[in-house]
């Protein structure tokens, strides 16, 4: 080969898409002060305030995200959903903050795409078949002491059972350590929810102070986590294990490393407490919901003492629908500039997906506020208006995890009890931090059923 073959042109750089001008949607002349604290306390309300005059999109300036766009229309969710990971990723700040660096809320791009693929085969297909039993398990043993022919709250017990279902799954056995983990992950979720929407200090002003409280329960979890990791690894049947603790321990990165305890501990911390809280508050809605509706609860106890569960999965996207727990799927805009619609949002804002509002659109659920499962039999909503895991490749890595977990613990509830109807006003909702509960619990009557013969 000579000298002159080998002799090339200086490589001419990549072409840089040139950013577009700036064009942002409507800004409602509400001042920053009473944006934020309309959204901070009440944005659900807020939120449908503004969109019932400004539209499906407009701008907002709001605490922790600052200056952000909302989105309230499908089409353009997805457009958000499906964007190129480099060009709009990971909204910041996430829960990450509370639930660690290591978690999955934290990553973005590669790194987030990696993560999940090692999350998945746990949480999903085989591996869900094995947890239908824990599932029902947990919900004949916390369903032992309800009372008869008196109102109880159901959202504490589906908390107990949704949260014995996850510890068992997530370590698979019962014992001491999973006693000490009962202890400190209640009160540690219900306060990170509270700290999860709020502006984080550069540090935690001493032992008495929420965030010193939760730099405290995380330091109980991390010793007692330490120790599972340490037993689990050392468990000389550790491949043939099937809990996510042993699967994750086993599992590989495609360059052949594997996750650090640290981001071990962070992330079954995530599937703790993003885990049970969510599922245990759909179940509460749901129980309110059906005891008000006769007609839907006749159906879905006869449904029960059958094999089929078409009914039952779609009361459960109703209330999914109707009561959404989750009302924000956020973005961050990486890009010099993002297309979203007739619009142009600049390097810096926020995208927030607002899905309570998009579950309740006429134009998708005409009679927004009736509830009624057949919405969601045949021919059903278009994707993209019917969200409760979020969508695009921050779809909530544990949907399926939580979606046969509910439609068990419900069946399993409508095979051992009878659910009194009532005529009592629907529950108003309670906004915990992140998610939205029934304020009064999801009050029930039930009766036992008794054995036929």
């Amino acid at each position: 080969m000579t000298e002159a073959t080998i002799t090339t042109q200086p490589s001419t750089p990549p072409a840089v898409t040139p950013a577009l001008p700036v064009r942002l949607p409507p800004t409602p002349p509400i001042p920053r002060f009473l944006q934020g604290l309309g959204f901070s306390f009440s944005r659900k309300w807020t939120i449908s305030q503004i969109a019932r005059r400004y539209g499906d999109i407009f701008t907002m300036r709001i605490p922790v995200f600052g200056r952000t766009v909302i989105v309230t229309e499908p089409a353009l969710a997805k457009q958000v959903f499906m964007a190129n990971t480099d060009d709009v990723g990971n909204i910041l700040p996430n829960l990450s903050r509370v639930l660690g660096s290591g978690s999955v809320f934290a990553l973005d791009g590669t790194d987030h795409r990696l993560r999940r693929k090692l999350l998945t085969p746990p949480l999903h297909g085989k591996s869900i078949k094995n947890y239908e039993s824990i599932f029902e398990e947990e919900t004949l043993r916390e369903a032992a002491s309800w009372p008869e022919g008196q109102p109880f709250e159901t959202l504490e017990p589906m908390m107990r059972i949704t949260l014995n279902a996850i510890l068992r799954a997530v370590f698979g056995a019962d014992g001491a350590h999973l006693d000490e983990l009962r202890r400190i992950i209640p009160p540690w979720v219900t306060l990170g929810s509270r700290l999860a929407v709020l502006p984080m200090p550069s540090r935690t002003y001493g032992p008495f102070s929420p965030w010193g409280r939760l730099a405290a329960y995380r330091r109980q979890y991390d010793e007692v986590i330490g120790r599972l990791i340490d037993a689990v690894a050392a468990d000389p049947n550790l491949d043939a294990r099937d809990d996510v603790l042993a699967l994750l321990l086993r599992s590989t990165y495609e360059d052949g490393s594997t996750m650090s305890r640290q981001d071990v501990g962070d992330e079954l911390l995530t599937l703790l407490a993003a885990g049970h809280e969510t599922t245990a508050a759909t179940m509460g809605w749901a129980f309110e919901r059906i005891s008000r509706h006769p007609d839907v609860l006749a159906k879905l106890a006869a449904e029960a003492d059958t094999d089929g569960n078409e009914y039952r999965q779609a009361a459960i996207l109703e209330v999914q629908r109707s009561r959404t727990i989750i009302d924000f799927a956020g973005r961050h805009v990486h890009a010099p500039t993002f297309e979203l619609g007739e619009w142009v949002i600049p390097r810096g804002y926020s995208i927030l997906v607002a899905i309570s509002q998009m579950h309740g659109r006429p134009a998708d659920f005409p009679d927004p506020e009736r509830f009624d499962p057949e919405r969601f039999i045949g021919e059903r909503p278009p994707t993209f208006a019917h969200i409760p895991f979020g969508g695009g490749t921050r779809r909530c890595v544990g949907a399926t995890f939580a979606n046969v977990e509910m439609d068990v613990v419900l069946r399993t509830v409508l095979r051992h009890f009878m659910i009194e109807s009532t005529t009592a006003p629907g529950e108003k909702a309670h906004f915990r931090g992140v998610a939205h509960t029934p304020k009064d619990g999801g009050r029930i009557v039930v009766h036992r059923r008794r054995p036929v013969g």
